[in-house]
């Protein structure tokens, strides 16, 4: 009897046609793609377990799954192989042999995402960025930025019905950066909840264009209902970043 090998697989992807990372019932994935081609190479059935899960158009410059194998694979060989396996959008860039109990998703200890925003239209920007007409203002962008690091409850930017334990998440960077004709945000936390990147980007713009106050971010927050706080923005401009485990 053989015994299984865990691995951790590290991929980038561009999220434009596709609903998403976890695989659902009828709309195409980037887990399933995943899934269908591994299945393919390694002979067996390959049923991976991400770092978590990305709304429909999100790309990831860097997300994490694992996986069981019943054999021991060569990196160079596998990944290279796998890659001529999955379509243009979907890249595989690391093999890593984990303990049998390392777990994609629970043992990850930090998270980034960044979000684009540009001002000028461009064929090259569009499906990756979000075109705005007006230039908010990145200072008060930016304070209110700050407040959300005082907080630990963030109900007010999270989808119902998630399913999740808690709705806590403690947030160690936000903040916006300014790149001539494009804005980006910054964010890290240990975990991040449905939809809440999108939400406080939203809420942020909002602030920025003086819909509403920086003091509003905190009534916001303490109320805890999604309805108060501002429109999710669209998925284009949203990239997962970074993905931090303590033994990689």
């Amino acid at each position: 009897m053989s015994i299984l090998k865990r691995y951790f697989i590290e991929l980038t992807f561009n999220g434009s046609k596709y609903h998403g990372w976890q695989k659902q019932e009828n709309a195409i994935s980037v887990q399933q793609v995943l899934n269908n081609a591994m299945s393919t190479l390694l002979r067996q059935d390959v049923e991976t377990l991400g770092c978590g899960r990305t709304d429909s158009g999100v790309h990831a410059t860097q997300l994490f799954a694992h996986f069981d194998a019943m054999a021991e694979l060569d990196e160079n060989k596998f990944l290279k192989s796998l890659n001529s396996l999955l379509p243009y959008d979907i890249a595989v860039n690391r093999l890593i042999p984990v303990h049998p109990e390392a777990h994609a998703r629970f043992d990850a200890v930090k998270r980034s995402y960044q979000y684009q925003v540009h001002f000028k239209k461009d064929p090259f920007k569009q499906g990756f960025s979000w075109l705005l007409r007006d230039v908010p203002d990145i200072q008060k962008m930016n304070r209110a930025a700050a407040i959300l690091k005082e907080y630990r409850d963030f109900s007010c930017f999270s989808k119902s019905n998630t399913q999740t334990f808690t709705n806590n998440c403690v947030i160690t960077r936000a903040e916006w950066e300014s790149n001539g004709s494009s804005l980006v945000f910054h964010i890290s936390a240990d975990r991040f909840l449905r939809n809440m990147v999108r939400a406080i980007v939203g809420t942020l713009i909002s602030i920025g264009r003086n819909e509403i106050n920086e003091d509003d971010l905190r009534k916001i927050i303490e109320s805890k209902n999604r309805s108060k706080a501002g429109a999710s923005v669209p998925a284009c401009g949203l990239y997962l970043t970074e993905v931090v485990y303590p033994y990689i």
